[in-house]
């Protein structure tokens, strides 16, 4: 399966928040400048050919739908970030942010605590 594209993820969101919509629903959920009809009818019907939409005809109109959800592809494209910009290493993710300062000394403390606990169930 393929990477999505800045503008399919795009309309992945609004697939994955709408559960099952028409593209006409999916252009009304898009942000300002909406893209023409057409447009977003091209972009899901290519996320379509990758694996990760699939469609229920009504006459000659379809209702989309995701096939994979919002979890699958994070854990997915998630795992292959760290393993192609952070040496597959978990803290170098996180040293990554804290350098950015992306991310508190607190809401470090709440990850550890949160590990501490999965590891003592």
């Amino acid at each position: 399966m393929n990477k999505l594209t800045t503008k399919e993820e795009e309309i992945m969101q609004v697939l994955w928040k709408l559960k099952k919509a028409f593209v006409k629903e999916v252009v009304a959920e898009l942000p300002k400048p909406k893209p023409h009809y057409n447009t977003v009818s091209t972009v899901i019907r290519k996320m379509e050919d990758k694996g990760f939409v699939n469609h229920e005809s009504f006459g000659n109109t379809h209702r989309y739908f995701p096939t994979i959800s919002m979890e699958e592809y994070r854990k997915k494209y998630f795992s292959s970030a760290i393993h192609n910009y952070f040496e597959n290493s978990y803290k170098n993710v996180v040293s990554f942010f804290a350098k950015e300062e992306k991310i508190s000394a607190d809401e470090l403390r709440e990850i550890i605590k949160i590990i501490e606990n999965k590891q003592n169930q």
